[in-house]
Protein backbone atom coordinates (compact mmCIF):
# COMPACT_ATOMS: atom_id res chain seq x y z
CA UNK A 1 0.00 0.00 0.00
CA UNK A 2 2.93 2.42 0.99
CA UNK A 3 4.57 1.51 -2.33
CA UNK A 4 1.29 1.99 -4.49
CA UNK A 5 0.46 5.43 -2.26
CA UNK A 6 3.91 6.83 -2.87
CA UNK A 7 4.41 6.46 -6.56
CA UNK A 8 0.54 7.64 -7.11
CA UNK A 9 1.26 10.66 -5.28
CA UNK A 10 4.85 11.17 -6.86
CA UNK A 11 3.30 10.36 -10.55
CA UNK A 12 -0.21 11.46 -10.47
CA UNK A 13 -0.86 13.93 -7.72
CA UNK A 14 1.96 16.37 -7.52
CA UNK A 15 1.64 17.32 -11.00
CA UNK A 16 -2.17 17.64 -11.01
CA UNK A 17 -1.50 20.25 -7.99
CA UNK A 18 1.05 21.78 -9.50
CA UNK A 19 -0.91 22.36 -12.97
CA UNK A 20 -3.95 23.09 -11.34
CA UNK A 21 -2.63 25.61 -8.80
CA UNK A 22 0.69 25.71 -9.57
CA UNK A 23 2.00 24.86 -6.36
CA UNK A 24 3.69 21.77 -4.23
CA UNK A 25 1.54 19.00 -2.17
CA UNK A 26 2.44 19.36 1.26
CA UNK A 27 1.00 16.97 2.95
CA UNK A 28 -2.48 14.88 2.58
CA UNK A 29 -4.93 15.05 6.08
CA UNK A 30 -6.01 11.11 6.55
CA UNK A 31 -7.57 8.93 8.90
CA UNK A 32 -8.98 5.31 8.67
CA UNK A 33 -5.33 3.61 8.12
CA UNK A 34 -4.83 0.26 9.76
CA UNK A 35 -7.94 -0.03 11.80
CA UNK A 36 -9.50 -3.53 12.91
CA UNK A 37 -13.43 -3.27 11.97
CA UNK A 38 -15.78 -4.22 9.28
CA UNK A 39 -16.74 -2.84 6.52
CA UNK A 40 -18.13 0.88 6.69
CA UNK A 41 -17.89 0.08 10.59
CA UNK A 42 -20.79 -2.45 10.22
CA UNK A 43 -21.60 -5.43 12.89
CA UNK A 44 -21.59 -8.03 10.30
CA UNK A 45 -19.85 -8.55 7.37
CA UNK A 46 -16.82 -8.61 5.21
CA UNK A 47 -13.66 -6.97 6.61
CA UNK A 48 -11.96 -3.84 5.64
CA UNK A 49 -9.13 -3.46 3.86
CA UNK A 50 -8.29 -0.95 6.35
CA UNK A 51 -7.98 -3.85 9.33
CA UNK A 52 -4.90 -4.99 6.90
CA UNK A 53 -3.25 -2.05 6.11
CA UNK A 54 -4.84 -1.93 2.39
CA UNK A 55 -6.45 1.03 2.82
CA UNK A 56 -6.23 4.70 3.24
CA UNK A 57 -9.41 7.70 3.73
CA UNK A 58 -8.46 10.88 2.43
CA UNK A 59 -9.91 14.07 3.92
CA UNK A 60 -8.16 16.78 1.88
CA UNK A 61 -4.79 17.89 0.12
CA UNK A 62 -2.76 20.59 1.61
CA UNK A 63 -0.81 22.73 -0.64
CA UNK A 64 2.28 24.41 0.12
CA UNK A 65 4.43 27.55 -1.08
CA UNK A 66 6.38 29.27 1.26
CA UNK A 67 4.80 30.76 4.03
CA UNK A 68 1.20 30.41 1.75
CA UNK A 69 -0.32 27.19 2.50
CA UNK A 70 -3.83 26.05 1.96
CA UNK A 71 -6.10 22.80 1.47
CA UNK A 72 -8.49 21.14 -0.54
CA UNK A 73 -11.39 19.64 1.18
CA UNK A 74 -12.82 16.92 -0.67
CA UNK A 75 -15.99 16.92 1.19
CA UNK A 76 -16.22 20.58 0.29
CA UNK A 77 -14.12 22.23 -2.74
CA UNK A 78 -13.73 25.79 -2.53
CA UNK A 79 -14.78 26.53 -6.29
CA UNK A 80 -14.49 25.03 -9.78
CA UNK A 81 -10.52 24.81 -9.71
CA UNK A 82 -11.12 22.34 -6.58
CA UNK A 83 -13.40 20.56 -8.03
CA UNK A 84 -11.56 19.78 -11.42
CA UNK A 85 -8.59 18.93 -9.43
CA UNK A 86 -10.50 16.68 -7.23
CA UNK A 87 -12.38 15.25 -10.42
CA UNK A 88 -8.71 14.70 -11.99
CA UNK A 89 -7.34 13.28 -8.63
CA UNK A 90 -9.92 10.64 -8.16
CA UNK A 91 -9.98 9.87 -11.89
CA UNK A 92 -5.86 9.03 -11.28
CA UNK A 93 -6.80 7.12 -8.61
CA UNK A 94 -8.58 4.59 -10.36
CA UNK A 95 -5.94 3.72 -12.23
CA UNK A 96 -3.56 3.28 -9.63
CA UNK A 97 -6.10 1.54 -6.66
CA UNK A 98 -7.83 -1.05 -7.00
CA UNK A 99 -11.14 0.29 -4.84
CA UNK A 100 -11.70 3.99 -5.01
CA UNK A 101 -14.65 5.65 -3.52
CA UNK A 102 -15.56 9.02 -2.25
CA UNK A 103 -17.81 11.58 -2.18
CA UNK A 104 -21.47 10.71 -4.41
CA UNK A 105 -20.69 6.66 -4.16
CA UNK A 106 -21.99 6.10 -0.95
CA UNK A 107 -22.89 7.53 2.56
CA UNK A 108 -20.23 6.39 4.31
CA UNK A 109 -18.08 8.23 2.07
CA UNK A 110 -19.06 10.94 1.40
CA UNK A 111 -16.65 13.21 2.90
CA UNK A 112 -13.30 11.13 2.05
CA UNK A 113 -11.44 9.46 -0.99
CA UNK A 114 -11.01 6.02 0.02
CA UNK A 115 -8.36 4.36 -1.55
CA UNK A 116 -7.09 0.23 -1.75
CA UNK A 117 -5.06 -2.38 -3.22
CA UNK A 118 -7.69 -5.29 -2.28
CA UNK A 119 -6.84 -8.08 -4.59
CA UNK A 120 -9.78 -8.98 -7.19
CA UNK A 121 -10.65 -12.24 -9.07
CA UNK A 122 -8.58 -10.34 -12.25
CA UNK A 123 -5.31 -7.42 -11.95
CA UNK A 124 -7.64 -5.94 -14.71
CA UNK A 125 -10.53 -5.37 -12.77
CA UNK A 126 -10.94 -2.13 -10.59
CA UNK A 127 -13.71 -0.80 -8.37
CA UNK A 128 -13.93 2.83 -8.88
CA UNK A 129 -16.92 5.36 -8.02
Amino acid sequence: MARTLADWLDRSVQPLVRGHFDRDLAALRVGGGHECRRRNRASAGPISEHATGQALDIFAFKLGSGGNASEVVVEKPGGLAQNRFLDAVRQSACGAFMTTLGPGSDAAHANHLHVDIQERRSRASRFCQ
